[in-house]
């Protein structure tokens, strides 16, 4: 089962607007260094909906390269398309990917059949275990428990990232998937109170600057240290909020610039981060002890 503190890998440009290998790659192997218990590439924090194919997959890849052995990689391979999130998936299972982190199809509003479908296609299609992601601020479309139940009977439907930001989520999903089905929050913010509904860990942003801190942080709580895992939680709530002021990542993209480990840039439509999150950010960065 995956858990703990789970990141949601940027992707980092050069200035020319191309994958930037070597500060990715480096940045992953300094996730690992810090703590960090899983690695997500390709998600929405690394900006899957304006990267080509060849650079998905290329960056799953890169990934795959440093954290083999060290960590699990759950691969970001979802699509609005069916074949095309089957064509992603495989390409992730034969890269060494040890999951693919699969989205609600976005834009097309499938009905809880439509889900169903969706993924036991993928599922059929690709011997590689999957994890549901269900983020309807995103995609306009929920799935249900019961949905997600019918799914977790598939053998590779192993759990979910939970983005509804619903904390009486976690015992519905429970109580529909079983006990051994991963459950993981995506959303930083709430994710210690998910930790005490029943969740197992957290596919976060603010991990991409905080890894050390978030890693404590649950490895705390599963040792039963709650003062400690709350007295970290507390410190870093600025930080998690000042991440969302606007479209993310750009605002954790500009907070990874302040250490030094990437550029700011997103690609548009995602614009610059404005002056006044620049100042919220690096405020909250100080405030949680990452920057002087």
């Amino acid at each position: 089962m995956f858990k703990g503190s789970l990141v949601a890998l940027l992707t980092p440009f050069t200035a020319a607007g191309k994958v930037d290998e070597k500060a990715y790659q480096a940045f992953v192997a300094w996730q690992i260094e810090q703590g960090t218990h899983g690695l997500i590439p390709c998600g929405t924090t690394g900006e899957s909906p304006t990267l080509s194919h060849d650079e998905h997959n290329r960056v799953v890849e890169l990934c795959i390269e440093v954290a083999r052995g060290k960590r699990p990689v759950i691969a970001g391979t979802g699509s609005n398309s069916t074949q095309e999130a089957i064509e992603l998936t495989r390409h992730a299972k034969k890269a060494g990917a040890d999951a693919a982190l699969v989205v609600t199809p976005y834009y097309n509003r499938p009905t809880q059949e439509g889900l169903y479908l969706h993924y036991k296609a993928i599922h059929d299609a690709v011997e590689l275990p999957i994890v549901i992601y269900t983020v309807p601020g995103r995609t306009s479309v929920d799935m249900t428990p019961e949905t997600m139940g019918r799914l977790a009977k598939l053998p590779n439907i192993v759990g979910v990232k939970d983005s509804t930001n619903d904390l009486g989520r976690p015992f519905k999903t429970r109580r529909a998937c079983g006990d051994k089905f991963a459950q993981l929050s995506g959303e930083d913010g709430t994710a210690l109170a998910f930790l005490a509904q029943g969740g197992h860990g957290c596919i976060s942003v603010t991990a991409n600057v905080a890894p050390r801190q978030l890693a404590d942080m649950h490895e705390a709580w599963a040792r039963g240290d709650v003062k400690k895992a709350q007295a970290i939680n507390e410190r870093l709530m600025p930080l998690h909020e000042a991440l969302f002021v606007e479209t993310s990542p750009a605002p954790v993209k500009f907070a990874a610039s302040l250490l030094a480990k990437a550029r700011p840039d997103c690609r548009l439509p995602l614009a610059p981060v404005m002056d006044t999150t620049k100042e919220r950010v690096t405020t909250a960065m100080r405030g949680a002890g990452l920057i002087n």
